[in-house]
């Protein structure tokens, strides 16, 4: 499964590497929201609500869900700006219509509201939104009503909002992530300079990468679980922003009428990369399988042999071949020579990873 960027035909240059104020604003917010995502920033999520106006806690709590589980696609530019209030008075530009689906699309989950069909003046579009909004909630049914009501006045509150946010505690935060979010985009820019797209599209992380295919087509394409197709085309290019309260989200907008963006992890000393989504089952289902497991259980111990295994299970030697090969595939094994003996060893740091592995893959 993935999401895919068509960027047949499309010219290097328009390959944009920035920060987004805003965008880091919204990954801040999430944090906020699912401090369980973040472990690594539980410190700061706590220290960080502690800190917040009541008041505005209250009204973060109203909204929360524009990037609680998905994130409203205008809280992430296209076109970053230099400050947020250049991204906020971009946001203001947009028209009603576009901004009331996209903040629904957050509100109703995963499905997609027709574009055809605007919830601002589609009765069907309208009574769909009211409905998908309160199978999640009193509060996300309370949004809706007011945003279809009277868009213009939501969106001056949530506004205000997030410019309340950012002198409670986004400035601050901003000020110590800038840098390092900077050096990452001029370092992904060079790399687009100097030696192509498919270099910078793979720096980004292990989980996006450009094929080209048979068709001659250009694709980005980026693991997900999920399958959506969108084209950079027609949308004036790509946007790639780095973050550092992201990760370990890889967001992407690819909703029809937007430029596509993704944000990413910004790269950062002394973390693994990720795995993707297929070697995540292709290891869980290696070790699912019993006598695997039996296996597993032994080397865990320590290096065997062949026919050590086979010994200790009453098994025979092509039977724990074939084992061994399945959990040398999926990289849990590591592997010695000792004269003509391969002893096996289970990888417990790579095993160890797998729970968060998984948690990772899941919430890309």
């Amino acid at each position: 499964m993935s999401v895919t960027i068509d960027i047949t035909g499309l010219p290097d240059e328009r390959l944009l590497f920035t920060p987004s104020p805003l965008a880091e604003l919204n990954a801040m917010l999430h944090v906020l929201a699912e401090p369980a995502h973040h472990p690594a920033l539980h410190g700061w999520a706590s220290s960080t609500t502690a800190t917040i106006p009541p008041e505005l806690s209250e009204r973060l709590l109203e909204a929360d869900f524009l990037w609680r589980s998905s994130r409203a696609d205008f809280l992430v530019p296209g076109l970053p700006g230099a400050t947020l209030a250049d991204e906020l008075d971009a946001v203001d530009r947009i028209d009603d219509e576009l901004y009331v689906t996209g903040a629904l699309i957050t509100t109703c989950g995963s499905s997609r509201l027709a574009r055809a069909a605007s919830p601002l003046t589609d009765p069907a579009a309208n009574e769909r939104a009211r409905e998908l909004a309160l199978a999640r909630g009193p509060r996300q049914a309370a949004f809706a009503d007011r945003l279809l009501a009277d868009p213009p006045a939501v969106r001056a509150l949530v506004r205000r909002m997030l410019e309340d946010c950012e002198s409670a505690f986004f400035a601050d935060a901003w000020r110590r992530v800038l840098p390092a979010l900077a050096a990452d985009a001029r370092h992904k820019a060079d790399l687009l300079a100097h030696r192509g797209a498919a270099e910078a599209v793979a720096a980004l992380s292990p989980a996006v990468g450009l094929e080209q295919g048979e068709d001659g087509r250009r694709r980005i394409v980026i693991d997900k679980l999920q399958d959506n197709t969108t084209s950079a085309v027609d949308n004036g290019g790509v946007t790639f922003i780095p973050t550092v309260f992201g990760r370990p989200h890889l967001l992407v907008v690819h909703a029809a009428g937007w430029r596509p963006v993704l944000q990413y992890p910004a790269a950062e000393a002394d973390l693994p990369e990720p795995v993707s989504l297929a070697l995540v089952q292709q290891r869980l289902e290696a070790l699912a399988h019993p006598v695997r497991l039996r296996l597993v259980r032994t080397m865990a111990r320590g290096p065997h042999t062949t026919g050590e295994l086979a010994a200790a299970w009453q098994l025979s030697a092509p039977e724990v071949s074939r084992h061994l090969a399945v959990l040398r595939k999926a990289g849990l094994l590591t592997t010695e020579r000792r004269g003509r003996y391969m002893l096996y060893q289970l990888d417990l740091a790579g095993s160890a990873r797998l729970g968060s592995d998984f948690l990772e893959a899941v919430l890309r």
